[in-house]
């Protein structure tokens, strides 16, 4: 029976089928996680002592093409079938499931059965589980805490799920997952592992205190990373969002930590989640990586976008805690940095430059001595005397674009037609403010150097150096720490900025292929 499941290829895969839906907790297709068990030294699958664990099993996808290449690998060591499977099942093979449901999915996957000590099993259990575990684990709530309206919150102080939110019934999942609601889970099976393996959950939806408690979500990926590393594996390869590159709400420290940490030896990284998952849209695309516990040294980065691929070996941290995801575009950093050209992060703001949140509006009509308030609805009107930061910008020429990278992140755009990355610049006036939709660039004694700066950022360069260090939907300060500050007394365009830096054919026709010309118009 084990014979006839793990050494024939069913058409279609049932879990392919699994990966295709669309949840936060993404399903892995059989051709992926092959991928990431190639990472892996393949002497692993002929070692009847190499353990692995699956931290976070959804549909048993990864413990399945183990034991596939396990029962070909142990074949000399155990010429006999059973004797085989029943080493690597019991011995070998290891996962700890994310809900009731899924453990049931990801025994029937191993052992052919969704009890491990039932008949149909191709091993037999003297439990339920076999070694494929559920835990209903619940939150650990910290201390409540209260926004300026006395809204309470309180967080689980391992994942920061809300209270409000998880706290239910005893009948729905908690989703609080064993393996990160623990401070050691060394203890979760009391025993090493060689390989850790896994695509764990991504992230939770939580209520924030800020913004009138606006709902978000909260990352929790980076949180099985951490404890699985806890645990000391030989190896440890994890499948997760690529948003941790640039950091954002609860990445700042992982990202730190994955950048500087010389033990990650391999990435693969898709821009387009879709070339990854079918039909999943995850903003800023995915990786996965092969963190080795006993090697030391420079990373292999491979990009992979629809059909290409490209490959090199570099420091992760070669640009501080901002890791650049293009092995192709290094060089055209490079030589902007030998240039020795002030960038823009020195001149763009920070968020909400003006002191109005995103849902303020003003009045609906304008009235004698008014300010113009731009907001994502249109325009309405202020007092001079609301304004609540940077007062001196007022009467400048300023521009801004929206904060937001446009197309909720241009994760669906066809590589072939380019992208934006950023909404058309918009020039505001003196006399105009706006809210937190929108970022404030540069502020400007005429309106002639506002004119050429907008012309600047609609270059295909400054946009193309901008979108490197994307890794989510929003648009922040530190995005602009590669893009030239130049002198906007004059105008300027690509031919003139390529000529400045001394880029090469092949590094402009990749910024041309990149990004797609501005036509100007309004957004």
């Amino acid at each position: 029976m084990a014979n006839n499941l793990y050494n024939t290829m069913y058409n279609p895969d049932v879990l392919s089928c699994i990966a295709n839906l669309s949840n936060d907790e993404v399903f892995t297709p059989p051709e992926v996680a092959n991928a990431m068990l190639d990472l892996l030294p393949q002497e692993l699958f002929s070692n009847p002592d190499t353990t692995f664990l699956d931290p976070a099993c959804k549909s048993g996808v990864f413990l399945r093409e183990i034991a596939k290449r396990l029962l070909k690998g142990l074949e000399p060591l155990y010429p006999d079938l059973q004797e085989r499977t029943d080493h690597i099942f019991k011995y070998q093979l290891y996962g700890i499931t994310i809900t009731e449901l899924t453990s049931h999915l990801s025994r029937r996957s191993l052992y052919c059965s969704k009890f491990a000590n039932g008949k149909y099993s191709v091993v037999h259990f003297d439990n339920i589980d076999g070694n494929v575990r559920f835990k209903n684990v619940k939150h650990s709530w910290g201390k409540t805490t209260y926004d300026s309206k006395g809204n309470p919150h309180t967080a689980c102080v391992f994942c920061g799920a809300s209270k409000e939110q998880y706290d239910r019934d005893p009948s729905l999942e908690t989703h609080a997952y064993e393996m990160i609601h623990t401070t050691k889970p060394e203890d979760i099976f009391n025993m090493k592992f060689d390989v850790i393996i896994s695509n764990p959950p991504y992230q939770l939806t939580t209520n924030s205190t800020e913004r009138e408690a606006a709902k978000q979500a909260r990352p929790i990926f980076q949180a099985f990373v951490e404890n699985a590393k806890k645990l000391s594996p030989r190896y440890l390869t994890m499948i997760i969002p690529a948003r941790w590159y640039s950091g954002g709400i609860g990445l700042g420290d992982f990202r730190e930590t994955m950048v500087h940490d010389r033990h990650v030896t391999k990435l693969v990284d898709y821009v387009n989640s879709r070339d990854c998952f079918t039909g999943v849209d995850i903003a800023g695309g995915v990786c996965y990586f092969l963190w080795e516990r006993d090697a030391v040294g420079e990373c292999q980065v491979t990009n992979i976008s629809a059909e290409n691929s490209n490959t090199t070996t570099r420091s992760l941290d070669e640009f501080g805690n901002i890791f650049i995801r293009s092995n192709e575009s290094i060089g055209i950093i490079h030589k902007i940095r030998e240039s020795k050209t002030p960038t823009l992060d020195s001149q763009v703001f920070s968020l909400d430059p003006f002191g109005f949140p995103t849902s303020a509006r003003g009045q609906g009509k304008p009235f004698s001595g008014c300010l113009t308030l731009v907001h994502s609805k249109g325009n309405g009107y202020i007092r001079r005397s609301e304004v609540g930061k940077n007062k001196e910008l007022i009467d400048k020429w300023k521009v801004t674009i929206a904060r937001i990278v446009p197309g909720n992140g241009e994760v669906g755009v066809d590589p072939s037609k380019g992208y934006k990355a950023i909404t058309t610049p918009r020039i505001l006036p003196p006399g105009t403010v706006n809210t937190f939709s929108y970022m404030l660039l540069g502020a400007f004694d005429t309106e002639k150097e506002a004119e050429n700066f907008r012309g600047y950022m609609m270059c295909k360069l400054p946009r193309f150096l901008l979108r490197l260090t994307y890794s989510s939907m929003n648009i922040a300060k530190q995005n602009f720490m590669f893009v030239p500050k130049l002198d906007f007394q004059q105008p300027w365009n690509d031919a003139l900025l390529y000529e400045l830096f001394g880029l090469s054919d092949e590094e402009i026709a990749l910024i041309e292929s990149t990004i797609r010309p501005m036509d100007g118009g309004d957004e």
